[in-house]
């Protein structure tokens, strides 16, 4: 056999691929703390700088539309540079912009280093859904690209709590040294167990491919190959965006990414205000940040039950059904609680659906594109999602500004997931074929 793409395809999933699988969600668990640690300590940032709701949305957005520049133009430069080689990049922008912000005087200087962060936190995801899908055999795809989206959450759990702990001792900044020691130290553990994808290597070509590749293959416990089989002729050296809108993928690049940045809006609502409304409602920062722990807790949960009804329902209407409970439950979080015990329900709750919508989203994507395409329509589905999530926190920061209580605000915000589901309904007959 002279394509090691059938070979992962058709062998067992060894120790080595799965210990691959288990660091690319590390890298995604890191990238729900990097993103979420301005959410743990906008409280801080408030009450030290004196910052106005309608000012402290634009910080909460910054990173995401330095996520937006990063997933389109890194997500195209791990489609040509390589998978891992961009996620390295990634962590040295992502660890400088967190060391970055725990220096800063003022919310200018935040806002960009918080860009900054985005940027990196942008290739990374591309990069790393793009890896997953590669790493994995025919059978365990979608489940590992389910488990990887699931780490988002375990990041934000594990982050969560180490803020709490961190804000009883420190001011803000100890969540900024905090994440960045801890993203800098992933760098040697991608470099030791994070070979490039074969995938990538097939279809770049480069002069050491088969060298590289066979390499890979002894290291998963895998058969080598002699030779690579020819490349097929149909498919383009290059890759661009225009190829996004061109043929069979035109259409699914066009839902998938309505879907994606409608969802994401309601995603980051959620994750970007619970803090400060928690803390509005008179409690503490550290049990405001409580409340987002079990809305992690929640999205890991939600996470896990989407991957495990994989093996039983299609992906596509898992995720459908998860945005439309999305919608609901972020309604119903709107309606306040009378106490902490009844907030952290319903934040967990609403965790649950937000997060299995979005790692739903995240197994569409992995399957409906081919690997020359994959981190490129990844990342420009993300960035064009994170884009215009942006205006999520500063949306909602604008509707508290002119006078409108939570539960309308909330009810606004939750629209968001009701057309990511409409718009995936809408298309349901090409997308089904994916999951």
């Amino acid at each position: 056999m002279d394509d090691p793409r059938a070979i992962l395809d058709a062998e067992p999933m060894s120790r080595f691929q799965w210990i691959v699988v288990a660091i690319m969600i590390g890298l995604n668990a890191l990238d729900g703390f990097d993103v979420l640690s301005i959410s743990f300590a906008s409280p801080g940032i408030a009450a030290a700088w004196h910052v106005k709701r309608d000012a402290l949305g634009l910080v909460l957005s910054m990173e995401l539309i330095g996520m937006a520049v990063g997933s389109i133009l890194l997500g195209r430069l791990a489609d040509r540079s390589g998978r891992r080689r961009v996620m390295l990049v990634c962590l040295a922008i992502m660890a400088a912009g967190m060391i970055g912000a725990s220096t800063a005087g003022g919310v200018k200087t935040l806002s960009g280093w918080r860009l900054l962060t985005g940027l990196g936190i942008g290739g990374m995801l591309a990069a790393t859904n793009a890896a997953v899908a590669e790493v994995t055999n025919a059978d365990r795809r979608s489940i590992a690209v389910v488990l990887m989206a699931g780490g988002y959450p375990v990041g934000t759990i594990v982050g969560g709590l180490a803020s709490s702990w961190l804000l009883a001792r420190y001011d803000w900044r100890a969540i900024f040294v905090f994440g960045g020691v801890v993203t800098a130290c992933f760098i040697p553990l991608v470099l030791w167990r994070a070979p490039e994808s074969i995938a990538f290597l097939m279809h770049r070509r480069p002069p050491d491919a088969l060298s590289r590749i066979n390499a890979t293959l002894r290291r998963m416990g895998h058969a080598t190959v002699e030779r690579l089989v020819l490349l097929d002729a149909t498919v383009r050296p290059s890759i661009g965006l225009a190829a996004l809108f061109s043929g069979t993928v035109a259409r699914r690049t066009v839902l998938l990414t309505l879907a994606y940045l409608a969802h994401v809006m309601t995603f980051y609502f959620i994750l970007k205000w619970i803090p400060k409304i928690v803390v509005d409602m008179g409690f503490s920062p550290p049990l405001a940040a409580g409340v987002l722990v079990w809305a992690s807790v929640g999205g890991a949960a939600g996470a896990g039950t989407l991957g495990l009804l994989t093996a039983r329902a299609r992906l596509l209407w898992l995720t459908v059904t998860a945005m439309l409970f999305s919608t609901g439950l972020v309604i119903w979080f709107g309606q306040g609680q009378k106490d902490l015990a009844g907030l952290s329900l319903v934040a967990a709750a609403a965790g649950f659906a937000t997060n299995a919508g979005i790692v739903g989203l995240y197994g569409l994507m992995a399957q409906a594109f081919p690997t020359e395409l994959r981190a490129t329509a990844t990342g420009f589905i993300i960035g064009v999602g994170r884009g215009g999530s942006a205006l999520a926190p500063a949306l909602a920061g604008w509707l508290f500004a002119t006078g409108n209580g939570l539960p309308a605000v909330a009810t606004i915000m939750a629209l968001g997931s009701a057309v990511g589901a409409a718009a995936l309904f809408a298309d349901r007959r090409t997308l089904a074929v994916l999951g």
